[in-house]
């Protein structure tokens, strides 16, 4: 039969035949390429999006920063960074050490009964002076006291109340809803008591000063003799924790000074170690309670992250996982297409 075909019909074939076989080469070639420049390009969006990606972005940006305040928190300055000051470092006082206080770690809390003798101390030193004006008897029930000792500690004291039925004014026993009783009636008179200095309230005192426990401990138990060519006037101290050195506040604290109820000795940096820690707990009543419900919060946050991201990966996982392949329209010409060609979709119910 080849014998009566055309020759002409013989040279067609061997010419097709020949642009089959060049158009699987080229298909083939064409296929690795595309897979090879696919691969390439999936690693270098992955690495493009590992650079401009939020996550990234933020994680750098949290790292700077936490590098920088962790630098400034351990010397204080940046380096290469000039700083200016309008007075001199003896006018700032002398920097506090830093002390390891037993409620500085994340997971610590107030040492209750260096706060009842802390309070103590206050009662029966500080409170000459100064005054806690945001604390209530009622916030020690429970902290250091209990309810009948608090009651019986505000029966002590003699509040104005009033006015009566007939007008006037008239003294009672202190309740628990009282506040600490102030040492002078009015900021005119404190001043007069203490030579024109006002004594600032504690309530706040460790939060308001630079260095908080670690400054009012230092300057507690910092009080020394002037050194060779300072000055220092008639009715002051000097103390080289307070900026400028002199300070109207005389030293307070001496060794045996109170007598603690639990037999503690009575030194002057127990002392002042227990009112630190009572005046901390006064600026911070929720200290405790606020570590408590943090540890709790990140508990719960981290296992529900850890859940989220369970559920995308498995969510994502058929998406990223798939392999898309793309052939141009040139290919599909050469093998045979039509320029306009449609996909076969079988029918979902095989029987018909």
């Amino acid at each position: 039969m080849l014998s009566r075909l055309p020759v002409a019909a013989l040279k067609s074939q061997s010419a097709l035949g020949a642009s089959r076989s060049t158009f699987s080469a080229f298909r083939t070639r064409a296929t690795s390429q595309v897979r090879f420049a696919s691969s390439s390009s999936a690693s270098s969006a992955t690495l493009e999006s590992l650079f401009t990606s939020r996550a990234s972005l933020i994680s750098a940006t949290l790292f700077s920063a936490g590098s920088i305040a962790w630098y400034t928190h351990l010397y204080g300055s940046l380096p290469f960074i000039g700083e200016v000051h309008a007075n001199s470092l003896a006018d700032d006082g002398l920097h506090p050490a830093a002390y390891p206080w037993s409620h500085k770690g994340l997971f610590d809390s107030f040492d209750h009964s260096s706060i009842r003798r802390g309070f103590q101390v206050y009662r029966q030193v500080c409170a000459a002076c100064h005054s806690l004006d945001r604390i209530a008897w009622r916030n020690l029930v429970g902290v250091s006291h209990s309810a009948d000792e608090t009651r019986l500690l505000a029966e002590d004291v003699e509040y104005t109340d009033g006015p009566d039925d007939k007008g006037e004014m008239f003294q009672r026993p202190g309740k628990l809803s009282d506040y600490l009783p102030s040492a002078y009636p009015n900021e005119e008179a404190a001043r007069a008591g203490n030579g024109g200095a006002l004594p600032p309230d504690l309530s706040l005192i460790i939060k308001a000063r630079h260095g908080g426990g670690d400054y009012v401990f230092s300057l507690l138990t910092g009080y020394i003799d002037p050194p060779a060519g300072v000055e220092i006037r008639e009715g002051m101290s000097y103390n080289p924790y307070f900026p400028g050195g002199a300070i109207s506040m005389e030293r307070v604290l001496w060794d045996d000074l109170v007598e603690y109820d639990d037999g503690t000795p009575a030194t002057t940096s127990q002392m002042a170690k227990d009112v630190v820690t009572f005046l901390n707990w006064a600026a911070e009543p929720e200290h405790d309670e606020r570590k408590k419900m943090g540890i709790k919060a990140v508990i719960l946050f981290s296992a529900l992250f850890a859940i989220s991201i369970g559920v995308k990966r498995f969510k994502w996982t058929v998406i990223k996982n798939r392999k898309i392949c793309e052939f141009s329209t040139s290919l599909m010409l050469l093998a045979g297409f039509d320029s306009e060609f449609t996909v076969y979709n079988p029918p979902k119910d095989l029987n018909h």
